[in-house]
């Protein structure tokens, strides 16, 4: 009866975000780390397609351990020509949380598309064997899925949304996470809960995470920072600027450019809003790929009136248009949102290349002050969502799903020489926007 009476209140952020909470709470012993690997995540590298990163997390009591790697085969005697490698182990001490040893390693020299089993631990405790596919090259067909916000209630009602997305991409070679993975950065508790929500697909699907402002915290000394569990647990490229590792990154996936801002900065520190703008205009001026795609939290044009990231939209914007930035996936307003033939440009007459989408996963929902703007092309209010993208020679087709699994939205952009992308409009006949 009180699952049944919580749900109802889902309409009152409010109260459906205690309810998270207490359930949440009920689920922390259930985290303790022990002996055994748990919180198995990929993650993306520079280059999925011949390196591949893996982190878990152990009680202190393992102090060693380590990740097996094979060319997965059915035979099960592949197990012999496994390959060892040694972890990097950290220890985290933090508050009331329990001690814990995340451990991580980079597989690298690893073949282009092909399928491998591998599995992390050691003498106190190993877990099973998993598979993973490396990216192939850059004329092959990629799939990848997005998800906006997660953030409460994870466990219980993201859950399915993942395991969705699972069964309709189940090739995708990376998944998207645009910001505020959890509610609270620092309680150990909501990143267990984000880590049994995704359960094994964590550890088949590499992460492409970008933090929201749920994702950071403000230290004693007032310096605003990511969750102490994010550099633990996640080992992503480095290739950013210093000072924003592993939030602020790119990797170069089968012909597509993948590009994460850390929005939550650019929103508190007018210093890493340049840097960043420097650092963005560096990696889309040399830029080898087809396709580019940018995530990060804070949308550049928001479904809500009462929000407006100006800063975020005066920074970024010039440069998509520039550089035809192909596809910008955002998150932080708890409902979907996308459009292109109507963004404003600077230039009387012009029309954007670009795609811009919000997108919320979790049942953390809002319809206040939300409506049908000019920027949108379609929108949805009170909807779990995730989107599965494929990406094929000069066209990337974008569907969206609900989290029953019907499809709600499609558009395909197409590239065309020497112009802006054209869109195809796939809307599926005889649905409403959820209004």
């Amino acid at each position: 009866m009180y699952f049944r009476n919580s749900i109802s209140k889902i309409v009152t952020t409010g109260t459906f975000a205690l309810w998270a909470l207490a359930v949440s709470a009920q689920n922390a012993e259930l985290y303790a780390p022990t002996a055994v690997p748990d919180r198995i995540v990929l993650n993306v590298t520079v280059d999925p397609s011949t390196s591949m990163a893996v982190n878990w997390r152990t009680s202190e009591a393992v102090t060693e351990s380590f990740a097996e790697i094979a060319v997965a085969e059915a035979d099960p005697r592949f197990v012999f020509k496994a390959k060892r490698f040694k972890a990097k182990t950290e220890k985290l001490v933090w508050e009331n949380t329990p001690v814990a040893h995340y451990h991580s390693v980079v597989l690298e020299n690893l073949q282009p598309g092909t399928k491998y089993a591998y599995r992390v631990g050691g003498e106190q405790g190993w877990s099973e064997w998993i598979h993973f596919s490396t990216a192939g090259a850059k004329d092959e067909k990629l799939s990848f899925i997005y998800y906006g916000d997660v953030q409460v209630n994870i466990s219980s009602l993201w859950s399915r949304v993942v395991r969705e997305a699972y069964a309709k991409a189940p090739d995708a070679r990376l998944a998207i996470y645009a910001g505020d993975l959890i509610n609270k950065a620092n309680r150990d508790v909501e990143w267990g809960d984000w880590f049994h929500g995704g359960g094994f697909i964590h550890s088949m699907v590499p992460a492409f995470p970008t933090p929201g402002n749920h994702d950071h915290f403000d230290t004693p000394e007032g310096v605003n920072t990511t969750s102490v569990f994010w550099r633990p647990q996640f080992t992503l490229p480095e290739n950013g600027p210093k000072g924003l590792e592993e939030t602020c990154y790119y990797a170069d996936v089968q012909g597509v450019r993948f590009v994460s801002l850390n929005s939550d900065q650019v929103d508190v520190s007018e210093k890493w809003t340049q840097v960043q703008k420097a650092w963005l205009e560096r990696i889309l001026m040399d830029n080898p790929n087809k396709w580019t795609v940018i995530t990060f939290h804070h949308p550049i044009f928001s479904p809500k009136t009462t929000r407006d990231n100006k800063r975020m939209r005066e920074t970024f914007k010039p440069l998509f248009d520039r550089y035809k930035v192909d596809l910008v996936l955002q998150g932080h307003d708890h409902t979907y949102a996308r459009g292109m033939a109507n963004i404003p440009m600077k230039e009387n007459g012009a029309q954007s290349g670009t795609m811009y989408v919000v997108s919320v996963s979790g049942p953390k929902m809002t319809d206040s002050n939300v409506g049908p703007a000019a920027w949108m092309d379609r929108s949805a209010i009170y909807t779990q969502l995730f989107h599965v993208v494929n990406v094929e020679g000069e066209r990337l087709s974008f569907q969206t799903y609900t989290a029953t699994g019907e499809l709600y939205d499609a558009f395909d952009l197409i590239k065309q020489k020497g112009k802006i992308n054209r869109i195809a409009e796939r809307v599926p006949p005889n649905i409403p926007e959820r209004h």
